[in-house]
């Protein structure tokens, strides 16, 4: 089965993850299909701190990859926050 998770990278207390499609047998940091994006939660203030490709992320939905809570809530936080700088 396909999923669309998060890969841990960065180093000790200063993490970073890349939101990555990948086949669920695999490590989390392991073999990945495709890089969607990345989520830097440690962000300074000029750092952009969430980004994606949404058209590649809606592409493996469709393709039945199953996306995780993480990635999920994620998705709608960015979504919540362009509807916001658009108003």
């Amino acid at each position: 089965m396909v999923v669309v998770r998060l890969a841990r990278r960065g180093r000790k207390k200063n993490p970073f993850f890349h939101i990555v499609v990948t086949d669920n047998r695999m490590p989390r940091d392991g073999r990945i299909i495709e890089q969607l994006g990345y989520y830097n939660p440690v962000a300074r203030k000029n750092d952009v701190q969430f980004q994606v490709k949404k058209d590649r992320a809606d592409y493996w939905i469709r393709q039945g990859a199953v996306v995780s809570f993480r990635v999920r809530y994620l998705i709608r936080q960015f979504e919540k926050s362009l509807k916001k700088s658009q108003i």
